[in-house]
């Protein structure tokens, strides 16, 4: 009989940042890999690393296209994973629209912080850029057309 163990990675105590790592021994599965959004707090919890190695994942499944269960994927492909983004055509269709959107953002507010001076970084880096948004895009895989 194989142990299935779950670890809450993310919106546990709150309700953003959602991941949570399926781990039954031979086979490690992410479902979902949100975002933290919010108080200054929570979203500084985007730069740290997940407790797992990312390497380690063989794959993601995405529930929905939500930021909160989806902008933390460039990160994820950043700290390694290389596998298969998985989910319904609509939720990838989505994740990509936000994903992009996301890093536009992104590269836009670290200009804007190296212009004012008010980023800890010298230069200012976004949490992730626009090409990091496609190289996350680039491992999806429709489970359903």
């Amino acid at each position: 009989m194989t142990n299935i163990k779950i670890h809450l990675l993310g919106a546990s105590g709150t309700v953003t940042g959602s991941k949570f790592l399926v781990d039954a021994g031979n086979k490690k599965i992410l479902i979902d890999c949100g975002l933290f959004q919010g108080v200054k707090k929570l979203r500084e919890l985007n730069w740290e690393h997940i407790p797992v190695k990312a390497d380690e994942i063989d794959m993601v499944l995405l529930t929905h296209g939500h930021m909160d269960h989806t902008g933390f994927i460039p990160r994820l492909i950043q700290m390694g994973y290389r596998g298969e983004i998985r989910g319904t055509s609509p939720t990838l269709d989505i994740a990509s629209i936000i994903l992009m959107d996301s890093a536009k953002i992104q590269e836009e507010e670290a200009k804007k912080a190296d212009e004012e001076g008010f980023s800890k970084h010298s230069p200012a880096k976004p949490l992730y850029t626009i090409e990091g948004a496609e190289k996350a895009i680039s491992h999806f895989h429709s489970i359903m057309e």
